[in-house]
């Protein structure tokens, strides 16, 4: 049991998360490397679930960035 603990304290110890700007080290840096991998499988989930409205949220995504560029006129 003693190694078990020594093995999970020199994990905690030497765990590090570079991302950008964000850097952590230790349970911290544990903890947001679990939330990443919940907030993928959320995203996931959304992303599957709504798959079939997917191609029309592009479309208009498309039609929305056309109108906001200068260069193009407006279509009515």
């Amino acid at each position: 049991m003693k190694l078990v603990f020594r093995g999970v304290a020199r994990v905690q110890k030497t765990f590090s998360f570079q991302l950008g700007p964000l850097r952590a080290t230790g349970v911290p840096a544990i903890l947001l490397g679990i939330g990443g991998i919940v907030l993928a499988g959320g995203l996931a989930a959304a992303l599957s679930k709504s798959a079939p409205r997917l191609p029309e949220t592009l479309g208009e995504a498309r039609g929305l960035a056309e109108a906001m560029n200068a260069r193009l006129p407006l279509k009515s």
